[in-house]
């Protein structure tokens, strides 16, 4: 009765190694698919970032010359050129997170695969599945800021910017009293200069105007600054000055003297500010029922959709053939981002005027390149190849 007892224990201690050895190869490979996650999502993060910052920098650089364009001609004040700047910053941050990500992501797989790291990663049974891994992870969390940023925070530094840009207009056009200065209180053809001011008089004016191709310049000693308070219409009532009317290089000028002379500055009230539909909230773009708030809300939809397309088209199309340089996809990512984004505006257009159902919208563009790249994915991780027949009739 010793020998079975024996037989059976030892077949206890052989399952129980062979149980030891399956956990140690599992946590082992766990243990170097984490690995390889780790170094991926490094790899990856750092090429995007490094792209988004090259981009923004181009970007920036070129928009922060247009501000300070702006402030020279004070549509945009001083002391807020930085604050324009920070906020446009903060819109083309929703425009370049998605080309940023689906070049980075490029970038750097088309590095390990052209140092032959892919087919390492492959012959250790890392395969396109678990590549996806450290890149979905980055672009979920990507796409998840770029949506708070179009849905948010983008609105609001619309409203931002363009509040700032119509306070300075209306401040530039009351500062017609300003002494000293030039100033255009209505278009380019006028011009109002004051020596100087004591609160709603000025003196010494000039008042130079176009009318009919023919100048009008008026001089007088002093003036009053009138505003009707019902419609906002602002002018000047001169005393003591001097008209002059003619065509420049013709001697028929005409000269009137006088002791008290009106000149319209502005002939009605100041307006509005009006909110473009890039200001309004998402919440509200969400309840209306017109085609130009579905297609905004779309649009802003749009930022988040294409990064999460665009990352995952990034992974197969990163791959290339011995014979290719590492770069070479690179052009025809390009080529797709471009397609893809002139699409996605076409699209927008169509749903403005009712070309298209709000339902159907800009969808389908996501949808289409979103099933190619589905089907380049699964092209690569080897689902449509046929099972490979060995000697003994099974299939692998």
């Amino acid at each position: 009765m010793l020998a079975p007892v024996l037989r059976c224990q030892r077949v206890q201690r052989s399952q129980a190694r062979q149980c030891t050895r399956f956990t140690l190869l599992i946590e082992n490979g766990f243990s170097r698919v984490n690995l390889i996650s780790r170094y991926l999502f490094r790899e990856v993060s750092f090429s995007c970032l490094l792209v988004l910052l090259v981009i923004f920098v181009i970007l920036m650089s070129n928009q922060f010359a247009e501000i300070l364009g702006e402030a020279a001609v004070n549509e945009v004040p001083r002391e807020a050129i930085f604050t324009v700047f920070g906020l446009t910053g903060l819109r083309y941050l929703t425009l370049i997170a998605p080309v940023a990500v689906f070049l980075g992501t490029m970038l750097a797989l088309a590095r390990l695969n052209r140092d032959s790291e892919t087919s390492a990663l492959y012959a250790c049974g890392i395969g396109p599945g678990n590549m996806l891994i450290p890149v979905g992870a980055l672009t979920l969390v990507v796409a998840g800021a770029t949506g708070w940023l179009t849905l948010v925070s983008s609105p609001e530094a619309t409203r931002r910017i363009e509040e700032i840009r119509f306070q300075a207009r209306e401040a530039l056009d009351l500062s017609v009293l300003e002494p000293g200065r030039f100033i255009v209180p209505e278009d380019d053809d006028a011009v109002f200069y004051a020596e100087r001011v004591d609160g709603e008089f000025v003196y010494d004016v000039f008042w130079s105007n176009e009318l009919d191709g023919r100048v009008v310049v008026i001089t007088a000693e002093r003036g009053q600054r009138i505003e009707n308070p019902e419609t906002g219409a602002l002018s000047f009532r001169l005393y003591n000055g001097t008209r002059t009317e003619g065509v420049p290089g013709q001697l028929d000028f005409t000269v009137i003297e006088f002791a008290e002379h009106g000149v319209p500055v502005r002939s009605s009230g100041r307006q509005e500010f009006e909110e473009s539909i890039e200001m309004r909230d998402s919440r509200s773009l969400f309840d209306a029922a017109d085609s130009e708030s579905a297609a905004e809300l779309q649009w802003r939809l749009s930022a988040p959709l294409s990064l999460i397309v665009l990352a995952l088209l990034a992974v197969p199309l990163s791959r290339s053939s011995p014979r290719e340089g590492r770069y070479a996809r690179l052009g025809a990512g390009l080529m797709i981002y471009i397609t893809y984004a002139n699409v996605l505006s076409v699209a927008r257009v169509w749903v403005e005027r009712n070309a298209v159902p709000n339902w159907l919208g800009m969808w389908w563009v996501h949808a289409l390149l979103g099933g190619i790249a589905v089907l380049m994915f699964a092209r690569d991780a080897g689902w449509f190849a046929a099972p490979v027949r060995l000697n003994n009739g099974t299939a692998t």
